[in-house]
């Protein structure tokens, strides 16, 4: 959510950078009318509750003498009365259309992120890895892992439709080799946390991921929903908590199975595990005071980086634009490993900076040292999503032979260097 304060003293500005995010004036305006018109009556309801008790106690003898004064007195009190429940259902329904308004402006665009429509106008920072080579004699994973046994998408789509997966042997070995190293990888800078695969509305209205993906998400009955990424459960760890400043920063991590409808995803690289609605990602989570925002920032993004670095995998830094920002995030960088089977830059990590945005949805705050509450800053990025990194590894070590080869980080997990065909193929 944005600061209000901001909002109504700087709308020109807010409606200026938020434009950039395709974001239409009209919008802008409405909110910030919204958050006056809301101000304005709480204001009148105050004032009425403080005329009703200070009449109501001047009052009291002359009710007690009766006579005509007195009945003059309580029709007064009765209008008073009438016109506080007036004054608070009107303040009740300017709060609703206030929060409607507020939930569905996206966070601010750091004035540093290229500004651009679109991912066309997204910027390659640098290169890291292995020189990107494109191999004209590269297979696509699906069909290297398919002959391998490996990997089953009739099956999946047997069992859950389009866009799920079946890993056996030493596919479903590799993907828990994947999780295992993003962990271990972080172990010393990150707690581990196990979360609920599946969270209350609430939570996901913190993270920003509702009500604007509603349509893109799974949820219960009872309002739980499951969960896209591990970002959602780990900042909403600290929802409506006021933490001591000794306490910052934190960082945890965690593995979680991910759930996304993929709306709108027809024809976007959905083949093999490029785009699933079920898969295992590794996320880590930052939270940290504003003057920590920059540095944990660059932490994260390399921390996001040393993976793929383990992996022997070749990967570019992308500054997205603003055009291409997700609706939280006011800065994100996105990690692409170059796959030659299918022969596209995949992205395999988004490392993003919220600023205070989620925690005032969230209500995270910490006293700082002067005692008064401020808000946090949270930042979250892939430590290891697993699906597009396990295409790459099959991809890039596929041999005339049909083996795989392994990047050696891997051999421990693995027990080898090759990928095993399935005994059941």
């Amino acid at each position: 959510m944005l600061d209000l304060t901001q909002l109504l003293t700087d709308t020109e500005a807010v409606a200026d950078r938020l434009a950039t995010k395709g974001v239409e004036k009209s919008l802008v305006l409405s909110a910030r009318d919204a958050v006056e018109r809301r101000r304005a009556v709480r204001l009148e309801l105050d004032g009425l509750r403080e005329t009703m008790n200070r009449r109501s106690k001047e009052s009291g003898k002359i009710i007690a003498q009766g006579g005509a004064e007195a009945e003059k007195i309580r029709q007064e009190l009765i209008g008073l009365k009438r016109d506080v429940a007036d004054a608070e259902a009107r303040f009740r329904e300017a709060e609703q259309h206030e929060r409607q308004l507020l939930l569905v402006l996206p966070n601010l665009p750091a004035p540093e992120a290229p500004v651009g429509s679109d991912e066309s106008h997204n910027v390659v920072l640098r290169y890291g890895g292995p020189e990107a080579k494109p191999d004209p004699s590269a297979r696509p994973h699906w069909e290297v892992a398919g002959e391998l046994g490996i990997f089953e998408p009739e099956r999946a789509a047997k069992l859950s439709g389009s866009g799920f997966s079946v890993l056996r042997g030493d596919g479903a070995r590799l993907l828990r080799a994947l999780v295992q190293l993003g962990l271990d990888l972080n172990r010393d800078t990150y707690e581990e946390t196990v979360v609920p695969h599946f969270v209350r509305g609430d939570t996901m209205v913190g993270t920003g991921h509702l009500p604007k993906f509603r349509d893109d998400t799974y949820s219960t009955v009872d309002d739980l929903w499951a969960v896209p990424t591990g970002e959602v459960p780990l900042t909403g760890l600290h929802r409506d908590e006021l933490l001591d400043d000794a306490q910052l920063p934190l960082r945890y991590m965690t593995h979680t199975a991910c759930f996304r409808r993929e709306a709108g995803s027809a024809g976007k690289d959905t083949r093999g595990m490029q785009r699933l609605h079920e898969f295992h990602k590794v996320e880590l989570v930052r939270i940290c005071r504003p003057e920590e925002e920059a540095a944990e920032l660059a932490a994260l993004l390399a921390d996001a980086e040393r993976t793929l670095l383990a992996l022997e995998l070749p990967y570019r830094v992308v500054d997205l634009c603003t055009g291409d920002l997700t609706f939280s995030s006011s800065r994100i960088f996105d990690l692409e490993v170059y796959s030659p089977g299918v022969d596209k830059w995949l992205e395999v990590s988004s490392v993003g900076d919220f600023t205070d945005f989620q925690a005032r949805r969230s209500n995270i705050r910490y006293r700082a040292e002067n005692g008064r509450p401020r808000f946090v800053r949270t930042l979250n990025g892939s430590g290891m999503a697993t699906p597009r990194v396990w295409a790459a590894l099959i991809e890039h070590g596929q041999r005339p032979d049909g083996r795989v080869r392994l990047p050696e980080a891997l051999w421990p997990y693995m027990g080898g260097e090759f990928l095993r065909p399935s005994p059941r193929r």
